[in-house]
């Protein structure tokens, strides 16, 4: 069965403060995640943000307070918008397990459909007929095997994908806030998916208006709430392949869809083939490869605060050991702590400190670079 059960709910106070570290500079969900292991409460995080960018080198960013998180809180309360936790019902379980899930999900619509397996279908913007025919006809056909279907609203395959399976169920994720919706014209279809049990999801605040960069980041989530991404034609360099390499990076699986050699929209499919993406014709491929998917149970994303995790204070020397390794190029967590020689606590607290002052950037593998 593929679902874990949340049992936990967040007290307001927790929800408020989660808000304000996320919505605080230089704090984005990996760190977040090193912070909340690390200080066991988002509250006492917010404490220790100030030292920790002082020691890393620069000033405190801007936090967000207390009174700005109530107010984002007040306005989603009245657009019938609620904040999910990872650990929480109505959290898509398969996206609580990546390393980079948003630490607060903002959801509309029903949240027991967030619960049921997914299958991402995306593709071309500039779709030709026969592929918005075949969108359809899976997203249809896997609605119909009970496979909810996830996409990002966008104009072509996402749209073919999202109509045809209103009826059976289909979650919308939006690279903007839930009141800016791209494009402006498939406000009409959101609304249907939500007048008919399904959902829209979000991590990005109201008033967010979609950039080409949020885009990306919409696609991790497309491809880490699903047990696989169906890619249904796609140029070379297309957005699309984008979510498939982030769906083999979080271990999902990828699908393509072939198609003429001498359409150019079918050169970015044809090549997922021949890199290993299972080809498919018809949605009895995805139903055989994901059945064995689903019946492995889920790893629960968070773990209990871990005191050994980091070091409290790391020494001067230790700091400016690990800055001289760290460059522009990216370079792993593990063989940092080989070369350097100093203890993962030690290192992983140094990195903390330098992301928190805006020096570092955290890359998908445990790769990290300085800025």
């Amino acid at each position: 069965m593929d679902a874990i059960n949340p049992t936990v709910e967040l007290s307001a106070t927790e929800r408020r403060d989660r808000l304000r570290l996320i919505r605080s500079d230089n704090v984005g969900p990996r760190t977040f995640r090193a912070l909340l292991d690390q200080f066991g409460t988002a509250h006492r995080a917010l404490d220790r943000l100030p030292e920790l960018a002082r020691r890393g080198g620069a000033t405190a960013g801007r936090i967000c307070t207390a009174d700005q998180a109530e107010a984002e809180l007040d306005a989603c309360r009245r657009q019938g918008l609620e904040l999910r936790a990872p650990e929480e019902d109505g959290y898509p379980p398969r996206l609580a397990t990546c390393e980079d899930a948003p630490p607060l999900l903002v959801i509309r619509g029903a949240r027991a459909t967030l619960m049921r397996p997914m299958i991402a279908i995306v593709g071309s913007r500039n779709a030709s007929a026969a592929g918005l025919k075949f969108a359809g006809q899976l997203a249809h056909e896997l609605g119909e095997a009970g496979f909810l279907t996830i996409s990002g609203l966008a104009r072509g395959i996402d749209q073919a994908a999202h109509r045809a399976s209103v009826s059976s169920g289909t979650v919308a994720v939006l690279a903007g806030g839930h009141d800016r919706i791209y494009p402006p014209e498939h406000v009409d279809l959101l609304g249907a998916i939500l007048a008919s049990n399904g959902a829209a999801i979000s991590e990005m605040p109201l008033g967010h208006e979609p950039r080409a960069r949020d885009f990306p980041r919409r696609n991790r989530l497309i491809s880490g709430a699903s047990l696989g991404v169906v890619v249904v034609e796609a140029a070379h360099r297309s957005g699309s392949l984008i979510t498939a390499r982030m769906a083999s990076e979080q271990g999902r699986e990828v699908f393509a869809v072939p198609g003429s050699p001498l359409d150019p929209r079918s050169a970015g499919t044809n090549d997922l083939i021949k890199q290993g993406a299972t080809l498919v014709t018809e949605a009895a491929d995805i139903i055989q490869a994901v059945g064995p998917i689903m019946e492995r149970p889920l790893p629960l994303s968070l773990r209990e605060p871990d005191e050994e995790l980091f070091a409290p204070d790391p020494e001067t020397h230790d700091r400016a050991q690990i800055v001289a390794l760290l460059g522009p190029t990216p370079v792993s967590i593990d063989d940092l702590i080989r070369i350097s020689g100093l203890s993962p606590a030690v290192l992983r607290m140094v990195l903390l400190e330098l992301e928190l002052a805006g020096r570092l950037e955290r890359h998908g593998g445990g790769m990290v670079s300085l800025v």
